[in-house]
């Protein structure tokens, strides 16, 4: 580490403290001058879109910064950090830094400053407003490599992980919006089996169509109450607590909270054993049937992906193999998550009626049908599922690289 020093912020470059125009002045506002202010830093390395905007005039009254100045919040929102992608002025919770350029990369200082962030955010007092002033702000020192040539490599490698991430995001995106637009089309229009493309519109083919209970569905389909297709409504229940012993077994048990935001199951954390299933409310439910959340956390659903015990929270929906798809009623529910938790009922613990739940009106394609819209949304799903994997793997390798890189750990020649 011979080549490399302890440098404060204040040795890396100037420290400006940012400040507001005055709001009554209208003639500071809404030009062309980016304003930044801690909500307007996403989590993308260059802040490139502000909330607000002040006049050029406006620049006189400030502490202008210029373009690859490194932002940082100070107050509040501690640790939040940017780079500035043109020229303007922040409001005073940020501190920014301009480096100077014969010996910081600024791209540098924003990885390690990045990677130390931890430090500001225990450092600054348990307040109500948690809050690092200029002066102790700049005081921060971190160990860096003195060749600027050795940081801008560092930061190539780090720039260049970012790149991929940054892609990988706006793939995810891309997928998720297809998927919501694919799912409102399938779900009013439906495929033609015979040529398995989309159906026309009903403005651009009434004859099409039907009107039902539902408004104007395809012909074919039917609007019919949810346990007209289903075998049967399973609700769970809880082990006693009291009793250690049922909670030392392998049948994974679950609640609401076992549940993830994107429709699936997540970890499991309990178990019980055959006893427990035996003598309490808890029903097993088998592998590949439907799990909807009808008391705490309504609306969340999965398929199960194993057999597994379920709790009060949840209710196990078996539907009739020989008119239902699995798969299409999972996606199909989804869409009515809205409308569950609509229906909550009850005071302290808000749950759907069981009665209301059967009553509800779902529409019903042919079977053959309902596998072929399963199929397309199944598809855009595993291409969704490919891309968050693979933002995974790539969030856990610059996570590496910062530790190897960040510390001289690993040097770049």
């Amino acid at each position: 580490m011979s080549e490399w020093a302890n440098y404060s912020i204040a040795d890396m470059g100037l420290v400006v403290t940012g400040s507001t125009p005055s709001t009554k002045a209208k003639r500071f506002w809404d030009g062309e001058v980016p304003f930044y202010s801690p909500a307007d830093f996403d989590g993308s390395i260059l802040c490139t879109k502000t909330e607000k905007t002040v006049t050029e005039e406006a620049l006189s009254f400030c502490r202008p910064i210029p373009v690859n100045a490194i932002m940082f919040t100070c107050i509040a929102s501690v640790g939040k950090i940017a780079i500035s992608s043109k020229c303007g002025v922040t409001n005073q919770q940020i501190n920014s830094i301009i480096p100077f350029p014969d010996a910081f990369d600024y791209r540098f200082i924003y990885y390690i400053l990045s990677y130390h962030r931890s430090i500001f955010e225990n450092y600054a007092p348990q307040t109500t407003i948690p809050i690092i002033n200029k002066g102790d702000f700049q005081k921060f020192s971190f160990i860096v490599p003195k060749d600027i040539n050795e940081q801008r490599k560092i930061a190539d490698i780090l720039s260049t992980v970012d790149d991929v991430i940054e892609k990988t995001e706006a793939a995810i995106d891309k997928y998720q919006a297809i998927k919501a637009g694919m799912m409102q089309d399938l779900f009013t229009r439906g495929i033609d089996t015979q040529t398995g493309k989309m159906r026309p519109t009903f403005e651009e083919a009434p004859e099409l169509y039907k009107k039902s209970e539902l408004g104007w569905i395809p012909k074919g389909w039917n609007a019919t109450e949810f346990k007209d297709a289903c075998l049967e409504f399973i609700n769970g229940g809880t082990p006693s607590t009291k009793n250690a012993s049922n909670w030392v077994g392998n049948i994974p048990w679950i609640t609401g909270a076992d549940f993830l935001e994107s429709f699936e199951v997540g970890f499991i954390r309990r178990h019980i054993n055959e006893d427990a299933l035996r003598y309490s409310s808890s029903h097993l439910i088998r592998e590949g049937n439907i799990l909807l959340v009808t008391r705490t956390g309504v609306g969340k659903l999965a398929i199960a992906p194993f057999d597994v015990a379920i709790s009060q929270d949840i209710t196990g929906i078996i539907l009739d193999p020989n008119q239902c798809c699995v798969e299409f009623f999972y996606y199909y529910l989804q869409v009515l998550v809205e409308d569950f938790k609509k229906m909550n009922q009850g005071t302290s613990i808000n749950g759907i009626i069981r009665s209301d739940l059967e009553a509800t009106l779902i529409l019903k394609p042919s079977l053959v049908e309902q596998k072929q819209i399963a199929a397309v949304l199944k598809a855009l799903d595993d291409n969704l599922k490919s891309e968050q994997s693979n933002l995974s793997k790539y969030r856990d390798l610059k996570k590496g690289l910062m530790a190897d890189l960040l510390t001289g750990k690993v040097r770049i020649k």
